[in-house]
C-alpha cells in the first residue's frame, strides 16, 4: 500500500472536517459553502479562515485524512493474515459501512467533480486511487499465485476494475436508499474471482501481474 502522509487534526480543525466530510459525501464538494459549515458549528467564517485559509485548503485537509484512514483500515486487513479472497471482501466491506451511513466515498465524490477541482486536490485523488489499485493488485497477485483467486489479465487491471465496480455500485444503490444492491453487486465481483472462469465468465488465464 502506497503511503499518504497526513497532518494530524484535532479540537475544532478536527471537527471543522468531520462536517465538512459528511458535506462532501451527501453534497459533494461544489455543493457546500463555508457558509454552511459555520452554521452547523455555530461558528464564524473566520474562524473556519483561521485553521483552513480557503476552501481548496479545507479540500486537500479533507482527502489526505480520509485517505490516511483508508490506509491504516488496509494495513490492519494485512496484519490480520487474512486469505486474499477474505481480503478483498474485508475491502468491499469499507465501501458497505460507508454507504450505510448514507454517505458516498470521499474521493468517489471528488472524482465526480474532477473537472472542477483546483489542481493539489486533483492530485490528492488520484493518489488515493492509486494507492488502493497498489493494494488490491498485490493481492490479487498473491491470491493467484496460491491458486485462491482467478481471473485473466492483468492484476492491475483487475484491480481497476474492483475499485470501479464498487463505486458504481455505491452510487447506482444510494438514490435507492438500498445497501442490498451494493451487496449482491459486491457478492458477484467477489464469487466471480473465486471460480476458475474469472469475471465476465471468460476461463481465466495466467498472466504476469
Amino acid at each position: 500500500m502506497v503511503t499518504i502522509g497526513t497532518a494530524s487534526y484535532t479540537g475544532t480543525a478536527a471537527r471543522i472536517l468531520d462536517v465538512a466530510e459528511v458535506l462532501v459525501q451527501t453534497r459533494g464538494f461544489n455543493g457546500f459553502s463555508y457558509a454552511d459549515i459555520a452554521a452547523e458549528m455555530n461558528i464564524t467564517k473566520a474562524a473556519l479562515h483561521y485553521h483552513f485559509a480557503g476552501k481548496a485548503e479545507l479540500g486537500e485537509a479533507l482527502i489526505s485524512r480520509y485517505a490516511a484512514r483508508f490506509a491504516d483500515a488496509l494495513a490492519a486487513v494485512d496484519s490480520a493474515g487474512a486469505q486474499p479472497a477474505a481480503k478483498l471482501e474485508a475491502y468491499a466491506h469499507l465501501y458497505l459501512d460507508v454507504l450505510r451511513e448514507q454517505r458516498m466515498c470521499l474521493c468517489g465524490m471528488l472524482a465526480a467533480e474532477y473537472q472542477t477541482l483546483p489542481e493539489p486536490m486533483r492530485a490528492a485523488v488520484l493518489r488515493f486511487f492509486d494507492a488502493n489499485e497498489t493494494w488490491l493488485q498485490e493481492v490479487l497477485e498473491h491470491g493467484r499465485a496460491a491458486g485462491a483467486l482467478h481471473f485473466g489479465g492483468s492484476a492491475r487491471d483487475t484491480a481497476r476494475m474492483i475499485i470501479g465496480s464498487l463505486e458504481g455500485a455505491m452510487l447506482v444503490a444510494r438514490p435507492y436508499g438500498d445497501t442490498a444492491r451494493f451487496e449482491a453487486a459486491t457478492r458477484n465481483i467477489l464469487a466471480a474471482l473465486a471460480t476458475a472462469e474469472g469475471p465476465g465468465g471468460a476461463r481465466a488465464q495466467p498472466a504476469s501481474g
